[in-house]
């Protein structure tokens, strides 16, 4: 799916239906995470893209801001699913599957900053593209089950799909080559593979 190298095992939609308020928890933290991310990298693009290039900057910024904005409200609804069912939302765990990513993503010696924050872009895609991945699955697994939360991750699963396309074609504008992005993306994205194949069976969006 996308431009990820493995696949998460189906069984995985089983694991983590089996028990849904930490699936629910954790995939509130999520979003909160991404509307936050979305913001920082939207201010630091403006930052740094600054002079002639700030128009560039500024059009980051703006689209990531309108990111933010939907994964708030992607925010919100989980908080209503967690407040429907009694669940507390309880402290976010550590996230060590996109601390990785954005670590490989760290080690690339002579980067300028465009290439830097192409870089953080692309790992915003990567992630992404997994949350995407299993939200299809967990969407399948519901719709099987004629669960009422089916409709909200088939949503989800398309906006998470569109905001792969988004965050790949911004990082294609700040590194200013369409091609070398791509190729970083195949790259980041082998590595993603090897991160995504050490996952466990968590009931968590990137367990």
């Amino acid at each position: 799916m996308l431009c990820l190298t493995t696949r998460t095992d189906p069984r995985w939609a089983e694991i983590a239906l089996a028990d849904l308020p930490a699936l629910l928890t954790d995939h509130a933290h999520c979003e909160m995470k991404a509307a936050s991310n979305a913001l920082s990298l939207g201010t630091r693009c403006a930052s740094v893209l600054v002079g002639p290039e700030a128009s560039v900057g500024a059009r980051v910024l703006r689209t990531l801001v309108e990111v933010a904005e939907e994964e708030l409200r992607h925010y919100r609804a989980l908080l209503d699913e967690l407040g429907r069912r009694d669940i507390p939302i309880g402290p976010p765990e550590v996230d060590a599957y996109a601390a990785e990513l954005r670590k490989i993503a760290g080690n690339k010696g002579g980067r300028n900053a465009r290439e830097a924050m192409s870089d953080r872009l692309l790992i915003g895609a990567l992630i992404e593209a997994r949350s995407c991945e299993r939200f299809r699955l967990l969407a399948d697994a519901l719709s099987a089950r004629q669960h009422e939360l089916a409709p909200l991750y088939e949503d989800l699963f398309v906006s998470e799909a569109r905001h792969y396309r988004t965050f790949t074609d911004l990082a294609a504008d700040v590194r200013g080559d369409g091609a070398a992005a791509r190729a970083r993306l195949g790259e980041l994205a082998r590595a993603e593979g090897e991160i995504a194949a050490r996952l466990g069976a968590a009931p968590a969006i990137h367990g």
